[in-house]
């Protein structure tokens, strides 16, 4: 057990071998910026309690979970109000992990733990490059007064990898100047995922890559159980589609964000989370 996590019910099929395992689970339970409907912070043990309801073995893959070795590490150990103090503990905590040579998988948790998370990830990939799948653009330069914000971590973390190492994917959401700057700055598509991703990855060759998916990037007819809903997105193939195109990248960690359970019309969003998971455990995890 990793010091500094609670934990509690496992996902599905994970091991109790950290030392042997590559790909590790961690649960990020936050949501302090959230700006419409909060409760993020329960995404984690809703998606685990819920994975059981999949079968261990994808068709798609034809490959089961037994087949990798993965620990789930539970959820790590926040302290409620202290925004900045607990940014620094997600920070520490994914180090900890690229430390050791595991591929992190996170589950938010709002968007605003991406920055952090991210921020480790370069120290050991300096030449990391970020694929973001979201509805919202998430450039503001600060939100209702406030820099750290779920609605500016893209902005932080253009500014932290330099903005044409961050590729940006589906999104449909946002003020003219965060369009203004994507367009302008990152590797921009707006409302499309997969056809610029197939494209895109044999350019990407062997670069470290970090995947960020905010479950908004899905439209809410299949994934009403976030906080910040926008029509007109994906369907559930399409996100698992971007799991298989980038089965032969290098992805380096992973994480998986606003999943909300308290609007979660009987737990589709949250299973779908839990199917992304098992797939990029699958996808990923060699």
């Amino acid at each position: 057990m990793l010091a500094g996590y609670v934990k509690n019910q496992g996902f599905l099929a994970s091991g109790d071998n950290y030392e042997g395992a590559r790909v590790v689970l961690a649960g990020i339970p936050f949501d302090a910026t959230t700006s419409f409907r909060p409760g993020a912070r329960w995404a984690p043990q809703a998606i685990r309690a819920v994975s059981e309801v999949l079968e261990e073995y994808s068709p798609y893959l034809q490959r089961e979970l037994g087949q990798v070795p993965f620990y789930d590490a539970g959820d790590l150990d926040l302290v409620p109000g202290r925004l900045e103090a607990n940014l620094e503990r997600m920070e520490a905590a994914a180090a900890a992990l690229f430390q050791d040579k595991k591929i992190p998988l996170f589950l938010g948790g709002e968007h605003l733990v991406s920055y952090p998370l991210i921020r480790s990830a370069r120290r050991y990939y300096p030449n990391l490059a970020v694929l973001h799948f979201d509805a919202h653009a998430d450039l503001r330069e600060e939100y209702l007064g406030e820099r750290l914000s779920h609605a500016t971590v893209m902005r932080l973390v253009a500014e932290e990898i330099g903005p044409g190492n961050l590729y940006q994917f589906g999104i449909r959401s946002g003020t003219w100047g965060e369009f203004a700057y994507g367009q302008e700055e990152t590797n921009f598509f707006m409302d499309v995922i997969t056809t610029p991703l197939e494209k895109l990855v044999p350019e990407l060759g062997s670069r470290p890559l970090y995947v960020s998916i905010d479950i908004d990037v899905v439209d809410p007819a299949f994934a009403p159980g976030t906080g910040t809903p926008e029509p007109g997105g994906c369907t559930p193939r399409e996100i698992l589609q971007v799991i298989y195109l980038l089965r032969q990248a290098r992805v380096v960690a992973f994480d998986l964000v606003e999943v909300c359970p308290a609007y979660d019309h009987g737990n589709i969003t949250a299973i779908l989370a839990g199917k992304i998971i098992r797939e990029a455990i699958l996808a990923w995890g060699r």
